[in-house]
Formats: C-alpha cells, sequence, structure tokens
C-alpha cells in the first residue's frame, strides 16, 4: 500500500475540513486563530500536514496527497 493510498482514507472532521481550505499555501502558524493552530496540530500528528521553519518563521502548509 502506497503513503498516498493511507493520506486519501485519513478521517477529517468538519472543523478540519476548513482549515485544509485555508491551507492552500505555505501560511505562518502565528496567523492562525488559537482553535485553527490545535486543529493544525491535530492535522500534523495525521501527516496530512508539514511544519517546517524558514528563518524565524514557523510555516505550515498542506500535503500534496490529502483532500
Amino acid at each position: 500500500m502506497k503513503i498516498s493510498d493511507l493520506i486519501k482514507s485519513t478521517f477529517t472532521t468538519n472543523e478540519e475540513a476548513q482549515v485544509m481550505i485555508k491551507l492552500s499555501k505555505a501560511s505562518p502558524l502565528r496567523g492562525f486563530s488559537e482553535r485553527d493552530q490545535v486543529i493544525i496540530e491535530a492535522l500534523i500528528r495525521k501527516s496530512l500536514v508539514s511544519r517546517f521553519k524558514d528563518g524565524s518563521t514557523v510555516l505550515v502548509v498542506k500535503n500534496g496527497g490529502s483532500t
């Protein structure tokens, strides 16, 4: 089984789906509300979102295989 197959079948809540729509491009994590940041952390644990550092800014971006 490929990793993209696993990501496509990952369950997401309605809140997570709404946050995923906001993550169409790399965005600073601090630019989101506290609630959205908690949801993004859950998406990172599910491997649907990646976090990376650009200088001193933490950016988050939706993974390519996610829906």
